[in-house]
This record gives structure tokens, C-alpha cells and sequence, in this order.
């Protein structure tokens, strides 16, 4: 295995690179995590859509986790892909080839099937509004009847609200006007437009949360 060295700055940390691969400080400390609640809720066989992949350490967790299950990956940045197409190279064909993903793109779910399952972890708060606008309408047209969506990382839950995540949304509203950690009372509703209902609010480390928005019936 090659030595690791820095990498540049990206999605707010730096990852050190090894092999062809990123590795991100904090998919380290919550990919176990992350595939728990996933193995325990996916069906046999199922298809997964990852939306903001990053270094596909999360993918690689839940394949691990799970092998029965197949998982694509996808991201905007070439460089991600480029990790997760290492990661996928040493899966096999259970962990896909990575797809180039901007979800505010209008249409971007044209080109993919239908899957049992849309993840997107610590996504919607480093990105526009717009991208969890897109998630929520590529979800409500890719997810199978009685699937579901998984979105995993901070929100704001008004009074309860940890001071770290208050300081970490003003931190990134700093950085960029569009960025921000998202109310959950917002994203439920976004969700609840896109024939979604939240199913389960599950507390994870860190003061994250894994949110599972459950595909309402016809």
C-alpha cells in the first residue's frame, strides 16, 4: 500500500489519500454506524442509490455489511468518483461504478432505475437547498413502492437543538449563504410534498441523526 499523504481540503476537511483512495476523518468514525441502521432495514437483494458518495467509505461499510445488497455510488467531484471507482474495483460488482451526480441538475434521475433505497449522508447542509429539492424529487420518481430515503447527519430540532450544530450552521452559512444545517420540521415537510413519510428519527453519534423517510402507498 502506497504512503498516505494530505490530500487538499474537501466538503470541510482534509482527507489523505492512499492507493487511489480518499479517507475522510469523519466517514471513519460513522460508516459502522451508518451500515447498522442500513443492513437492518434494507431488503434481501436490495438496489441502492447513494446521492454525495465522497470517498465511498460509506458504501464500502454497507456493501461489507451487507452483501447481498447493490450499491451505486454517485458525486459531482471527479476526484470522489475517482475514490469510489478504486473501492468499487476492489468489490466486485456488488459496489457499482460511480455515476457524475449534481442533484439540483433538473431531470438527473433520467438515466438511472428504479431502486429500493436513496442514501445521502452529511449532504444537505454543505450543499444549495436546491440539491435537497433534487433528492426529493429524484426519490419520489426512483424509489420503489414501499422503499425508502435515509438521510444521515446534523438538522436542527428547535429547542432541542445541540449548541454545536447551532455553531456548526452558523459556521457554514460564514462559508456560504447557501449552506446550513437544515430544520427537521423543513426537510420532513420537502419530504412529505415527495410521497414520503418519516418513518423512524434515529439519534446518532455525535448529535447526528439517520432519518428514514418511508415511501407512502399509492
Amino acid at each position: 500500500m502506497a504512503d498516505p499523504s494530505s490530500n487538499t481540503p474537501t466538503a470541510l476537511e482534509t482527507r489523505r489519500t492512499s492507493a487511489g483512495k480518499l479517507y475522510s476523518p469523519s466517514a471513519g468514525r460513522n460508516s459502522k454506524d451508518i451500515a447498522e441502521v442500513l443492513a437492518a432495514r434494507l431488503k434481501q437483494g436490495a438496489a441502492v442509490l447513494e446521492i454525495g458518495s465522497g470517498t465511498g467509505e460509506h458504501a464500502e461499510a454497507a456493501c461489507f455489511a451487507r452483501p447481498d445488497i447493490r450499491w451505486t455510488p454517485t458525486d459531482p467531484d471527479a476526484d470522489a468518483r475517482a475514490s469510489q471507482s478504486a473501492r468499487a474495483a476492489e468489490m466486485g460488482s456488488q459496489l457499482e461504478s460511480p455515476r457524475e451526480v449534481d442533484a439540483s441538475d433538473h431531470d438527473w434521475w433520467n438515466d438511472f432505475k428504479p431502486v429500493d433505497a436513496l442514501v445521502s449522508c452529511n449532504v444537505i447542509h454543505i450543499a444549495p437547498w436546491t440539491v435537497a429539492e433534487g433528492i426529493a424529487l429524484g426519490a419520489e420518481n426512483l424509489v420503489k413502492p414501499s422503499g425508502f430515503v435515509m438521510l444521515y447527519g446534523p438538522f436542527l430540532t428547535g429547542d432541542a437543538t445541540a449548541p454545536s450544530n447551532l455553531a456548526f450552521s452558523e459556521n457554514l452559512n460564514a462559508r456560504n449563504p447557501e449552506w446550513g444545517v437544515r430544520p427537521l420540521d423543513a426537510v420532513t415537510a420537502l419530504f412529505v410534498q415527495h410521497s414520503f413519510a418519516l418513518q423512524e428519527c434515529i439519534e446518532m453519534p455525535a448529535n447526528n441523526l439517520s432519518l428514514i423517510f418511508r415511501k407512502c402507498e399509492p
